[in-house]
């Protein structure tokens, strides 16, 4: 049974564009997505539709490991800090955001223990055992754990949170030109799942002062949010060797020589959920993709009392039709005004709203709502699982369709220091020469982070926007979230 819901209290208070996180907050508590009422803040509860959403993610991610001859493990959650330390960038990158463990019980540990916050200083000393040979390579396994970090800025749901629900996956290799295939395959399983949830995104290879420590090279995987700010939703890491000299990750050559692996990571986090909520939400509420929707398709009976028993004999027979054909289905035969009903299930983002009347079964027909658009329509019953099936299917590329043209919105070329400013919500396009120094200018200025360059070449012909230097290739800007 579904309860209708109260429409005053369920309203949301704020609009979209009026105030996007004032928007984005109250649309995660009213969806019942989670409850942020758990008594350690950026520490949420997950609830049971918001944890649908998240399960039916990760089943997408798992996959695409499972295409690509990942196997998953699970890693324990506490870390010797004597093998925390090992890598000396990759703990300083993390000083400020672990959480320790000092004590047993009553009594203080002899080594300290780090709470996750990523698993590379857990997974590598075993890795270092596990590889041995070159026909151990490549070595490619993940896992989807929750990771923790002192989290210092405003916690908000799912975009900025102190335990994450985090997947990630860890590879080692002969050497680089292996290395840097899998860092192009993990672009495209990345591409897949983006697919999935509907999320245009980009690729870059982040400056040499924001890639993640330790990394050779960082792609930052990032989106646009609809108050024109990017939010990291994932990335991509080529190591080289600078985890596996440390943790002693060698292999023995077909000759007899030794050599240190090549490693690779790809991460993604709870972040994917906060893009779909930010990126397709409405002021009624969310707007699912209908890959990740608990319920694809809502059946609201419009009967009257002298036809309720045959509408619900058609709504019942309408919801078997449509799981057989493999739809994510839900008769909501619970009390209540139909239009209280449309306004629950809209502000849970069902992509599709069926309703069944004594005139549609007169006409062979149930009438469609479109959540992501309002259009409206008739879907035989007789093939109504092949009707609903091609309807879902739209609705996806088309929600993908205008969420890509929306975000193309955001980007402007930018070639003039001399401007005061860049307006908020704004995405730049600049010529870059690659130096820190004209990248801590242009960042200073305009007090913008440079996402970096590329990560998929571009055309482009300029200059430098800050030294003038020729031939420069373009890297773009954003304020982040």
């Amino acid at each position: 049974m579904t309860t209708a819901g109260n429409e005053k209290s369920d309203k949301l208070k704020t609009a979209k564009d009026d105030d996007f996180f004032e928007w984005y907050n109250d649309i995660v508590i009213k969806a019942n997505l989670c409850d942020n009422r758990y008594p350690i803040k950026g520490m949420n509860v997950w609830t049971p539709y918001g944890w649908k959403l998240m399960r039916q993610i990760d089943a997408f991610i798992r996959r695409e490991m499972d295409a690509t001859d990942h196997e998953e493990v699970c890693f324990p959650l506490l870390i010797p800090e004597t093998e925390f330390k090992k890598e000396k960038d990759h703990i300083k990158g993390f000083d400020e955001e672990v959480y320790w463990v000092t004590h047993a019980g009553l009594n203080p540990l002899d080594i300290r223990l780090v709470v996750r916050p990523t698993s590379e200083t857990a997974m590598y000393p075993m890795f270092s055992l596990w590889v041995r040979s070159h026909q151990d390579l490549p070595l490619k396994i993940f896992q989807i754990v929750n990771t923790f970090r002192y989290e210092t800025k405003q916690t908000r749901a799912f975009m900025r949170v102190r335990e994450i629900h985090f997947f990630e996956s860890h590879t080692c290799h002969a050497d680089r030109e292996d290395a840097e295939r899998q860092v192009k395959q993990d672009i495209e399983i990345v591409d897949a799942v983006c697919r999935e949830l509907c999320i245009p995104h980009s690729f870059f290879i982040r400056t040499d002062w924001d890639k993640f420590p330790g990394a050779f090279y960082t792609v930052g995987i990032d989106t646009i949010m609809p108050d024109g700010r990017t939010l990291q939703i994932g990335s991509a890491h080529y190591y080289s060797t600078n985890f596996s000299k440390p943790y002693n990750i060698t292999y023995e050559k077909e000759n007899g020589e030794h050599e240190y692996v090549h490693q690779t990571t790809l991460g993604m986090t709870e972040r994917l959920l906060g893009a779909v909520v930010g990126i397709h939400g409405d002021n009624s509420g969310l707007v699912l993709p209908p890959a990740i929707a608990p319920v694809q398709a809502v059946i609201i009976p419009i009967f009257k009392k002298d036809n309720e028993a045959e509408v619900m004999q058609v709504c019942r027979a309408a919801e078997a039709a449509l799981a057989s054909a493999g739809i994510r289905a839900k008769l909501d035969d619970s009390d209540g005004r139909p239009g209280a009903k449309f306004y629950v299930w809209e502000l849970k983002g069902v992509p599709l709203r069926l309703e069944i009347g004594g005139k549609d079964i007169e006409n062979g027909v149930a009438t469609f709502a479109r959540r992501d658009t309002g259009a409206k329509g008739t879907v035989e019953l007789e093939s109504i699982g092949q009707g609903v099936r091609m309807m879902l299917d739209i609705i996806a590329s088309d929600m993908m369709k205008s969420a890509e043209e929306k975000q193309k919105g955001f980007i402007d070329d930018f070639s003039d220091m001399s401007a005061e400013s860049i307006p908020e919500g704004r995405i730049v396009r600049i010529g870059w020469c690659g130096s820190p120094e004209c990248g801590h200018k242009f960042e200073d200025k305009y007090d913008m982070k440079i996402l970096g360059t590329p990560y998929r070449p571009e055309e482009w012909k300029g200059r430098c926007v800050c030294c003038g230097k020729e031939g420069c290739g373009p890297a773009y800007a954003a304020r982040t979230l």
